[in-house]
């Protein structure tokens, strides 16, 4: 343990990047099947002096190919459409292959492989071939990457039967739900954040023995009486940040970690907005078809009756990322944003 992973009391604490890493190292070393295989997640081109030259972009492979050797460790051309697709040969036919899809916007080159094939084999063969694949990759705004490199796009995801989608919002469950997308004998799409894992939201306690958490329940990231706050990935900490504004003012917020993307913890939810009778859903996503217009829809068909204040949706606008900073700030959902949002509701 080193001095970055460790507090003043001796308690261990990971980041984001750490946490990622530790459950893809222990979940190879629990299962030999288990391979890993992206654009520059070793580095170095074979070359031995420079094999873990890079670790990925955002280093969650770091230090895998020394463990486990390129046979497991797999740099690849950079081609999507071909690894995706070895990716989904590997896991009909014995492998658990774990994917670095860089940037969640390459999904145009390859979704043939994850929409067509992916999803749809398990099905198809009718349930004679599983799909044990995990893919992850990257989300967000706020880094200067972009509008291609900046999306979120997890809803086109969770629109396809057949695929699993989690994002985490912290080291701990980004351990636990990396963890069980590679147990889990379905394709998982695993969408990380880049602030989240640019170090945004600092270290937590992450145990050190191998744990999962389980995919489709949402976790209640704090309790309150008086209005609920659906985040997703890092929206779930500008909520946090949010319902510590609100208390300040005198109300409580409740809020609601979604985790999964598909499927849906619905329960969690409407239990919470049947308690509080008020409902933001924060979502760095495109508006239109997205994961926050589910949930209005859900609270609305589901939880009409109870309802103080029609449910709001507090989203990126429809438009590309900018690249100018300053339109950058204003296009991610932000905690200002949130509690006026709510207050909104409240007052």
């Amino acid at each position: 343990m080193t001095a970055a992973t460790k507090s003043r009391q001796g308690v261990r604490r990971l980041t984001y990047v750490q946490a990622m890493n530790e459950a893809l190292a222990q979940e190879m070393e629990r299962d030999p099947s288990v391979i890993v295989m992206g654009e520059d997640i070793a580095g170095g081109t074979g070359r031995k002096q420079f094999e873990d030259a890079w670790g990925g972009p955002f280093k969650l492979t770091q230090g895998l190919i020394k463990k486990f050797g390129p046979e497991r460790v797999r740099d690849t051309p950079i081609a999507e459409a071909g690894f995706i697709g070895a990716g989904v040969g590997a896991a009909a036919t014995g492998l658990r292959p774990v994917v670095d899809l860089m940037v969640v916007g390459f999904i145009g080159v390859c979704a043939d492989q994850i929409f067509n094939n992916a999803a749809k084999m398990h099905y198809m063969f009718g349930g004679k071939v599983k799909l044990p694949l995990t893919i992850f990759t990257s989300t967000g705004a706020g880094v200067g990457s972009a509008a291609q490199h900046s999306e979120t796009l997890y809803a086109l995801f969770a629109h396809i039967p057949g695929l699993k989608c989690v994002a985490p919002s912290n080291p701990y469950n980004a351990k636990g739900l990396m963890a069980a997308a590679i147990r889990d004998d379905d394709p998982v799409i695993v969408f990380n954040h880049k602030l989240l894992m640019g170090g945004i939201g600092g270290t937590q306690h992450v145990p050190e023995d191998p744990y999962t958490i389980p995919i489709g329940k949402a976790d209640v990231a704090r309790e309150g009486t008086d209005v609920t706050l659906v985040g997703i990935s890092y929206t779930t900490y500008n909520c946090l940040q949010a319902a510590d504004e609100l208390a300040k003012q005198g109300y409580s917020a409740e809020v609601i970690d979604l985790l999964s993307i598909s499927p849906m913890d619905e329960e969690t939810i409407l239990n919470s907005v049947r308690k509080t009778k008020k409902v933001v859903s924060v979502d760095e996503d495109y508006p239109r078809c997205s994961v926050a217009s589910d949930i209005s829809a859900l609270v609305a068909e589901e939880a009409f009756d109870v309802l103080d204040a029609p449910p709001k949706r507090l989203m990126a606008p429809h438009a590309s990322v900018p690249y100018s900073p300053v339109l950058e700030d204003l296009f991610i959902p932000s905690k200002e944003k949130i509690v006026e949002a709510a207050l909104g509701m409240l007052r």
